[in-house]
């Protein structure tokens, strides 16, 4: 059953949207070689791990937008990786669970998976779990070149590599979650930084150079939060004020953190992307950028204002969903619709939201 909601985006919206096949253009001419990108996190930047790794089902309406059947992404469409990926004409990375996709992995792998986070450790797929599946697939990749077996990354490959790292939202929504006052959340943060920290390291002492870290986005702003508490403390756009207070001291610990890095490791080029104000923007201005009803669910159950119920969440038995086209910002309640997405890449292709700025070619091979 579907709910039908006005399609009227904006001169700026289109704009956005038609500037950013350019965009596209001006960054994939400077790769001269294939870039080849290994992705770390999770539902954000999961592009079929869940689905291959636990067969957990992922129905349609997902994947209705750009891929036309479902594709393990809870997306719409293409998430923000999907975009980075396309803007350097690079394959979009397969998740190293999926042994069916057919992949060689020629241009990366992705090891995020919906629902990871930093801690607790050893727990599928938790941060720790996913490096340590990164340092079997190196290991057998660089096994399959000393034997000359055409494999297609070979020691070099994985040096020039970029390394993408996207986690902690559900480390600090889970926290909430367990009822702890905000006082104890904030506690929590310094030991997700912490494993952050070891994965980056670890990588680093494998070879890695090239790094670029995604802070987490206002978690106070998405519709599943908001309809699942009882007592908001609102700020003035509707979002949970002290989710979003987490977000920031997490972020303001992980921008620390990229900083005190930079200094630690030598000819490590280690990039901050200020994924919140981006997507904070979006929630704030969303009649400028041609969204209605920026903390409503496209796809779920209840109707406004959040249209999301835990009981019948996007894809499951009598879900409803917005007409193709609509302008929302929230696909399912959590994660973002291809729409939404496509405005948040364009921003991180403007430089603007990077730190130190950074244009694309650090994704590129040397």
């Amino acid at each position: 059953m579907a709910y039908r909601a006005p399609l009227s985006p904006s001169l700026c919206l289109s704009h956005s949207l038609f500037l950013f096949p350019l965009l596209f253009a001006c960054v994939a001419c400077q790769c001269k070689n294939p870039p080849i990108i290994f992705n770390f996190g999770d539902s954000n930047s999961d592009t079929g791990g869940l689905v291959a790794g636990l067969g957990f089902p992922v129905n349609l309406p997902n994947g209705r937008t750009f891929f036309h059947r479902s594709t393990g992404r809870l997306c719409d469409g293409r998430l923000l990786i999907d975009f980075l990926c396309q803007s350097l004409n690079a394959s979009l990375l397969s998740p190293y669970l999926d042994s069916l996709a057919g992949s060689k992995f020629t241009n990366g792998a992705n090891f995020a998976v919906v629902g990871s986070s930093t801690l607790p450790k050893y727990v599928p797929f938790s941060l720790n779990i996913q490096i340590m599946q990164f340092l079997h697939f190196k290991s057998r990749k660089l096994e399959f070149a000393t034997a000359g077996s055409g494999s297609s990354i070979n020691d070099k490959g994985f040096q020039n590599a970029l390394y993408m790292i996207d986690i902690g939202q559900n480390d600090i929504a889970d926290s909430f979650s367990k009822n702890l006052s905000y006082v104890q959340v904030t506690e929590r943060i310094p030991s997700f930084i912490t494993e952050i920290k070891n994965a980056v390291k670890a990588l680093y002492d494998q070879g890695g150079r090239k790094f670029w870290i995604h802070n987490t986005g206002p978690l106070g702003c998405l519709p599943q939060k908001l309809s699942l508490v009882q007592k908001k403390d609102l700020d003035p756009y509707g979002c949970l004020s002290s989710y979003n207070a987490a977000a920031r001291l997490f972020n303001e610990g992980l921008r620390h953190l990229c900083q005190e890095m930079r200094s630690e490791m030598k000819n490590a080029r280690i990039v901050y992307v200020d994924i919140y104000a981006i997507k904070y923007d979006l929630i704030a201005n969303s009649t400028k950028y041609g969204f209605s009803n920026p903390l409503m669910a496209c796809c779920g159950f209840g109707g406004p204002p959040y249209n999301y119920n835990v009981k019948v969440t996007c894809g499951n038995h009598g879900y409803e969903v917005c007409d193709e086209g609509s302008k929302f910002i929230s696909w399912d309640g959590i994660h973002y619709t291809e729409a939404a997405n496509t405005i948040v890449a364009s921003k991180i292709l403007s430089m603007a939201y990077s730190a130190p700025p950074a244009s694309f070619d650090l994704f590129c091979t040397s």
